[in-house]
């Protein structure tokens, strides 16, 4: 079964930078989470507690984390923190959360009040920035009882929406850059020129992550509603396998693939706003797109062990590395593809315990058990 993978994969799972704090391992304690809210199964907590325990040193200080190079990245992680105080009411949980709600409070933005991604990438947003930053804002502000910051980080979402919105193609685009210095920003639009799968992936995210935290009123229809509308349009853009392409409103663009890191954010967001009140059609959309995936791409290895495969190991833009990413499709396109990397499997668990809620919901003991089952055992032999 998928959980057998999973559980695999977590009991060998070695920190993404050598166990320094980063967004990596946020991908993975989010599925964590997911399964353990899905299941009840204790076993998923107690990876979580083990993992991020063991990122956090004697004097509660977050391993390998600086403040001072306000990377919005490393916020994504401290969602396990503030959900491990919620969830047992340690304290010592929500005080290690507050380092990075620290950095919030003065972490750079734009003119417009949105946060910078990155110190080293000044007068950017970027739609990854918005799933990194914006979900933690709102829980750790709920946990800590500090509505105010709930109603700013509201406003930030809804500004950065407004931002990143290409109206032609009726998508968000990966990044905008505020100053028109950076070589990938259109001149008059300040946005990068492409449309990466990924990238829209984390914002979809970032929607249903914030919706699930707010009291039913004004301010949650209007990101359900703006969230429906991205769904729409994701139908309208599925494979005919019912996948997403990396670059995914090009299926002309030679070398274009489906991605599998969006596909299961696609999914997990999909089925997840259709519970908090979006069209209750999308749940089976996004279900049938997760079994795709798992036919598709969940593959054994050389020496039998399955892999989740086609999955973009990373993805950005400007410079880096020594190389200048310039945010076309054939750039998007050039990136280095890893199986079972966590931003992949992360979303996959999280779009599996999205399944597991489905089939609950219905009165199914499990999502199609005897499927998975005989997928799993494919991708083993």
């Amino acid at each position: 079964m998928l959980q057998d993978y999973f559980e695999t994969y977590v009991r060998d799972y070695e920190y993404y930078k050598g166990g320094a704090w980063c967004y990596e391992d946020g991908c993975l304690y989010r599925g964590l989470i997911a399964l353990h809210q899905a299941t009840g199964d204790k076993r998923w907590l107690d990876h979580l507690v083990r993992l991020v325990g063991g990122q956090i040193d004697g004097q509660g200080r977050l391993v390998g984390y600086e403040m001072e190079e306000f990377n919005i990245d490393n916020i994504l992680s401290g969602r396990a923190l503030v959900f491990l105080h919620t969830l047992t009411g340690e304290k010592a949980w929500l005080d290690a959360a507050a380092l990075l709600a620290r950095q919030l409070e003065t972490h750079p933005r734009t003119e417009s009040d949105v946060y910078w991604h990155k110190l080293r990438y000044p007068h950017q947003i970027w739609l990854d920035g918005l799933y990194m930053a914006l979900p933690f804002k709102v829980e750790y502000a709920l946990a800590a009882a500090k509505p105010e910051i709930v109603d700013e980080a509201l406003r930030q979402f809804s500004t950065a929406l407004d931002l990143t919105y290409d109206r032609d193609a009726d998508l968000y685009r990966h990044g905008y850059d505020e100053a028109r210095q950076q070589p990938w920003a259109d001149a008059q639009s300040g946005l990068s020129p492409a449309h990466w799968a990924r990238s829209i992936g984390w914002l979809a995210m970032a929607f249903v992550d914030v919706v699930e935290n707010l009291a039913p009123g004004p301010q949650r229809q209007e990101l359900v509603d703006r969230a429906s509308a991205l769904a729409s349009r994701l139908l309208a853009l599925r494979t005919s396998d019912h996948r997403w392409l990396q670059v995914i409103d090009r299926p002309d663009a030679a070398g274009n693939y489906p991605e599998s890191s969006a596909t299961a954010m696609f999914s997990y967001f999909l089925q997840k706003l259709a519970r908090l009140g979006g069209p209750a059609a999308l749940a089976e959309v996004g279900e049938t797109s997760f079994r795709s995936l798992v036919r598709h791409e969940l593959r054994p290895d050389a020496h039998g062990r399955p892999q989740l495969h086609n999955i973009c190991c990373v993805a950005g833009l400007g410079g880096f590395n020594g190389r200048y990413r310039d945010g076309t499709v054939g750039y998007y396109l050039s990136e280095e593809i890893r199986p079972d990397d966590i931003k992949g499997v992360g979303p996959l668990m999280m779009a599996y315990a999205e399944t597991l809620r489905n089939a609950q919901s219905v009165g199914l003991a499990s999502p199609r058990t005897d499927e998975y089952v005989e997928l799993t055992a494919a991708a083993k032999r």
